[in-house]
């Protein structure tokens, strides 16, 4: 294991650098148990602390995870390329497949925690969608869970006028997904809006995605456009930023 770094680094960074090192070189494998504080703590005399915080900075970079009473192992996941453009196109959904097909080839993908409801929209939602403040909009609040992973919470809000009585409001949308139901309703989207920022989740946010402390996600929240500019869904999403790689793959 590597041993050298920059002397102005504190001791645990230059630990955490050995370490990525490490694993990088595939000295330890996904699934692979990192050593203990007790050995980091003899091998670079440092004090407990100093190994917890090197360690500490591994799990909060996606690289580990900790495992109650069993140590920190090399996470085994794969992060989930999110092309952002392809999923989106009508390619996409038109042909009824779903937008996530672009993004997780033959990997296992569970929606949970699914959640459809109208209620009177949001202020900040009403604005976008251009609808009166004191409308109804349909509440789409879903889990996406990929391998076993928690991997991205997502809101939608449809204008209740245009969705009732649709497959929109029932929990399974069918082929196609939300979007294919809304070019039968003659509101089929042909341009979308994402906006981009990270921050910390919320106590919620972090028990739902099952995150390691000091983990951020990544917020996404998308804006569907119907024929002559008309909002017909915004979507807000909380990525887990250790589980992601967003790609934008466009001609110049």
């Amino acid at each position: 294991m590597a041993t050298q770094g920059n002397g102005r680094q504190p001791k645990y960074q230059r630990i955490a650098e050995a370490l990525r090192e490490a694993i990088t070189a595939g000295e330890y494998g996904p699934g692979d148990r990192l050593p203990g504080e007790n050995e980091l703590m003899a091998t670079y005399e440092v004090a407990r602390m100093t190994a917890r915080q090197a360690l500490g900075v591994l799990q909060n970079e996606g690289l580990a995870e900790s495992r109650k009473g069993a140590g920190v192992f090399v996470r085994d996941f794969k992060p989930l390329r999110r092309r952002g453009i392809q999923r989106l196109s009508h390619d996409q959904w038109g042909s009824g497949r779903s937008i996530w097909s672009a993004d997780i080839e033959d990997r296992t993908l569970v929606v949970d925690q699914v959640q459809v409801y109208e209620t009177t929209a949001p202020q900040r939602i009403s604005q976008v969608l251009g609808i009166p403040a004191d409308a109804t909009v349909w509440i789409r609040s879903r889990r996406f869970v990929l391998d076993d992973k928690p991997v991205l919470l997502a809101t939608s809000y449809l204008p209740a006028d245009l969705v009732a009585g649709s497959a929109i409001t029932q929990e399974d949308t069918g082929p196609g997904g939300t979007y294919a139901r809304l070019a039968e309703l003659g509101y089929k989207p042909v341009h979308f809006r994402e906006e981009i920022r990270s921050r910390m989740p919320s106590q919620d946010e972090a028990g739902r995605l099952q995150l390691s402390t000091g983990t951020p996600v990544i917020m996404v929240c998308r804006t569907a456009f119907a024929d002559e500019g008309r909002s017909v869904e915004v979507n807000e999403m909380t990525l887990d930023s250790a589980a992601y790689v967003l790609e934008y793959d466009f001609d110049a």
